[in-house]
């Protein structure tokens, strides 16, 4: 017994370690599957459980009051499905200075109560109005509005210009954003309706063409020009689940990858414990088990650490995803967001259902062999397998501990092929990382014009007038002297006058920030992807993003409206930027709505060589009120999403490694008699652990030639998916990142992650004594 001891000690140690690799690689694959699952079910479901509870509107409408009445408007209603309206609205002005941070305008609608067929109103705080007097205010319960000024049950809201005080009675939330706030219809007539709204519901709703026909039932009969603007809910869906979605496309392929490690890693273990624990098996039928007893023994070996590994990553898995998917759908009201009770059992299910069809195969071998098979096996590969391929190697001028290496992956063909498998996936992981952060920094970097712009200065808001000792300085010049002296400053090259408006699109309750440019502007750095940039009055540029969320396409016309002024305005051009809620225009435009605007921002770019701070004195030295601004910001969603990455990246390359450091181990377990054989004959130890890396180092190599292929393919699937869910376009420079010198490069991260799985076992196959060798056998 003292000599089977240290055996079966060690014996125990091996399976130690392999229960532990399995565990390790199935909870991380585990968590990357239900991260991304749980984001794809949710992406959608949130919000059109709240929108059906709630009735929301498919369609909202707003109408000209002088074109229409609300008789017609009821009557070409009857093909929708279910309508609420016309509800009289006005966009009214509050009173400067009442409420800090709250908006200048409302777009006030009266409603009698918040019930009804379309768009049932949830009154979550106080009471809705019953009288004039009394306003109910648009809020998400979800959102909180502190701080000195904010609005609260009482306060008091001063309609601009002599109209009516307003007592704040109730808070309620529209999911179809219909609404600022409503009043009792007998208050609308001191605050001067200039349209009707119109809510409806489509038995047929689910695309943007379902929606354009009901659209044109109910408004087909009405006088032309009634229609001011619409809101599709889809719009409204868009908008909402943006975020997740763009998240999803890569959380999915990098989940699918790590579950197709996990899957090839864990027969690669399972199969080397079967070869290495021949001659336990042999014990094992030789007491008396039968062959179905040591199948059930070694399923049980891998499906015990899986189960376990399988639950950690579910719990992580949710952990994980729970703050995304809150934070992503809170903004509608649909309050905490967890992983579906579907895709945490289907997890728990399916990962260990995979995990036991991978282990049937080699535990099937495991049952067929006799005891005397298996206690007469030896612990090295049978003579033959490979012996071509090593004695080529051994007639090559390379070191013989290199040659060596580079022969053992042929003695077991079937675990390297696995092995290989395991490094190729990792390899393409660490492609897609490259090129997926490659594509978002150039997307960002060029749709915040990072390096477009050198220098910013800000002239504050109105016209000449001392600086403010309360307040940010302001312009002393006026509004053609700054851009006279900015133009005149040595080392000017290009300058670009611009003024911010408020506004809001017609038909809807949705704020727009519309940035009016003059001068330079062809070289602010804004990149044009279709149609043509402004030249005239009443036109506008916008970006993908806002085209998606309203629907509206390249020569749309749309009414935009600010101060109690409606203009109209068609869209010429798509240019490259990530606002959905900013237009571009022309100064032309700005004359037309608020005339009497001066500009608040210059953006200069300066001569090459000029001195940006010596500029910046000269210019102060003629306007002191002139003030450098920060600088254009690339923005954080990119960092979110690269860390996301390399979290994900390194969670797959780490679970590639363990595949080879498993494999190293089992290699170095069979071949411990011939490691004592080359170390009595004088082979070193840094020559035992240069030959064990250079086996591996040689499959990663191979993996590396395979999996950048596979990883580019990846890219050119995943960038246009997750283009599509955040709702932006994809220029040929996000697809294009891939240069010869980068792909050289990438064919190391095979070798590094062969490596590092190979380099301990290495060594400690490299310590191990001759002795220990000789007695283990």
């Amino acid at each position: 017994m003292s000599a089977v001891w240290p055996v079966s000690r060690a014996a125990v140690r091996r399976r130690r370690l392999q229960t532990v690799v399995i565990g390790v690689v199935v909870a991380l694959s585990t968590t990357m599957i239900v991260v991304a699952l749980g984001l794809l079910a949710a992406s959608s479901g949130p919000f059109d459980q709240a929108y059906n509870r709630q009735s929301g509107a498919h369609l909202a409408a707003s109408y000209d009051r002088t074109k229409v009445t609300d008789s017609q408007l009821t009557e070409a209603s009857k093909p929708a499905e279910a309508v609420a309206g016309p509800f009289a609205t006005a966009t009214v002005e509050l009173g400067s200075g009442q409420h800090p941070g709250q908006p200048d305008s409302l777009v006030t609608v009266g409603r009698a109560d918040a019930g009804g067929p379309v768009d049932r109103l949830n009154v979550w705080k106080g009471r809705w109005a019953d009288k004039p007097g009394e306003i109910v205010l648009n809020r998400n319960p979800v959102e909180s509005s502190t701080g000195p000024g904010a609005m609260t049950l009482d306060s008091k809201l001063v309609i601009a210009d002599g109209g009516p005080t307003l007592t704040v009675v109730g808070f309620a939330y529209s999911v179809s954003m219909s609404a600022d706030a409503w009043v009792v219809p007998e208050q609308m007539t001191a605050l001067h309706p200039t349209a009707s709204q119109m809510l409806y519901r489509f038995a047929d709703a689910a695309t943007n063409e379902q929606i354009t026909a009901g659209q044109t039932a109910v408004t087909t009969g009405l006088p032309s020009g009634a229609l001011l603007g619409t809101q599709s809910y889809l719009a409204l869906k868009a908008l909402a689940t943006g975020e997740p979605n763009t998240f999803v496309p890569f959380l999915m392929v990098f989940g699918w990858l790590g579950l197709a490690v996990a899957a090839l890693i864990v027969v690669n273990v399972v199969s080397g414990a079967v070869v290495a624990g021949f001659r336990h098996i042999g014990v094992l039928k030789a007491l008396g088990f039968t062959p179905t007893q040591v199948m059930t023994i070694y399923l049980a070996m891998i499906s015990i650490p899986a189960i376990v590994g399988c639950a950690l990553g579910v719990v992580a898995g949710n952990l994980l995803a729970e703050s995304l998917l809150t934070r992503a759908f809170e903004n509608y009201g649909a309050g905490g967001v967890g992983v579906p009770l579907w895709v945490d059992v289907a997890a728990m299910v399916g990962v260990p259902v995979l995990v036991a069809l991978s282990a049937l195969v080699p535990a099937l071998r495991a049952r067929s062999l006799s005891a005397a098979q298996a206690i007469s096996a030896g612990s090295a590969p049978r003579a033959g397998r490979g012996l071509r391929a090593q004695r080529w190697l051994s007639g090559t001028r390379l070191p013989r501990s290199v040659s060596l290496g580079l022969g053992l992956p042929f003695a077991r063909p079937a675990r390297s092929a696995l092995t290989l498998a395991a490094v190729v996936l990792g390899v393409t992981s660490v492609t897609l990382a490259v090129g997926l952060g490659t594509s978002l920094t150039d997307y960002q970097t060029a749709a915040s014009r990072v390096d477009a712009v050198d220098l910013t200065m800000f002239a504050g808001t109105s016209g000449p007038q001392p600086p403010s000792e309360d307040g940010p300085p302001v312009a002393k010049l006026s509004d053609p002297e700054d851009e006279a002296l900015l133009r005149s400053t040595p080392g000017a090259q290009y300058v670009t006058a611009s003024g911010d408006l408020p506004m809001r699109l017609a038909g809807t309750s949705q704020d727009l920030r519309v940035s009016f440019y003059r001068g330079d502007f062809e070289h602010l750095g804004y990149r044009l992807l279709e149609g043509q940039w402004f030249d005239g009055p009443g036109q506008v540029v916008v970006s993908e993003r806002f085209l998606r969320q309203r629907a509206l396409s390249v020569g749309d016309t749309i009414t935009l409206d600010s101060q109690g002024k409606s203009v109209q305005v068609r869209i010429v051009g798509k240019a490259l930027y990530n606002s959905g809620d900013e237009v571009l225009s022309n100064w032309a435009t700005l004359q037309l709505v608020a005339p009497a605007t001066r500009a608040q921002l210059y953006e200069i770019q300066l001569q090459p060589g000029t001195d940006l701070n010596t500029y910046v004195k000269a210019v102060q030295a003629g306007d002191p009120g002139l003030e450098q601004t920060p600088g254009q910001d690339a923005g954080t969603f990119v960092t979110v999403v690269l860390v996301t990455v390399i979290l994900l990246t390194l969670m797959l390359g780490t679970v590639a490694a363990l595949g080879v450091f498993n494999t190293v181990v089992l290699n170095t377990r069979e071949r411990r008699r011939d490691l004592g054989m080359l170390k009595s004959i004088g082979m070193t130890p840094a020559q035992v652990t240069l030959m064990v890396v250079t086996s591996m180092a040689a499959l990663g190599a191979i993996g590396g030639l395979l999996g950048i292929p596979l990883g580019v393919v990846a890219h050119r699937l995943v960038v246009p998916a997750m283009a599509n869910g955040a709702q932006v376009d994809v220029p040929d420079f996000m697809l294009d990142v891939y240069p010869p010198q980068l792909l050289a490069l990438l064919v190391l991260a095979g070798i590094v992650i062969a490596g590092l799985g190979a380099l301990l076992p290495a060594r400690s196959a490299a310590r191990s004594t001759i002795a220990e060798v000789l007695h283990n056998e």
